[in-house]
């Protein structure tokens, strides 16, 4: 699919609920539940996708090329034939490590002016 953009940090900000889904898929396809399931993971339950958030957000990714439907796993302990599954495009990857680095800029920021404790991220911003 072609991608409508041709700056990933045209896309930028990501709303959370988008970035945890891409998240979810770098490095493995999943189907819907199990991108909620591990966004409740790792996330440690303070995000909690609805379906309806889930699939309209799913529905955008895959307009905008940053996600393509995937091949059913073969090898999942439920094999639904209904499940469709998802991954990550090269496009996606980019937006998402885009987002990833804008978010680590803004606390280092936060780190500069103290707010989040001591770090070394004020010697990057050249203090």
């Amino acid at each position: 699919m072609e991608t409508h953009f041709e700056d990933p940090k045209s896309l930028l900000p990501l709303t959370p609920a988008v970035f945890h889904i891409l998240l979810a898929l770098v490095g493995e396809d999943r189907h819907g539940y199990g991108i909620i399931k591990d966004v409740e993971y790792r996330t440690e339950g303070r995000v909690l996708l609805k379906p309806g958030t889930l699939y309209q957000a799913i529905k955008r990714l895959l307009d905008a090329g940053l996600i393509d439907e995937a091949d059913a796993k073969a090898d999942t302990e439920i094999n639904d034939e209904r499940r469709r599954y998802y991954h990550l495009s090269g496009a996606g990857q980019a937006v998402v490590s885009a987002e990833a680095e804008r978010l680590e800029r803004l606390v280092q920021l936060a780190r500069a002016k103290h707010v989040l404790g001591n770090s070394k991220a004020g010697y990057a911003l050249g203090r």
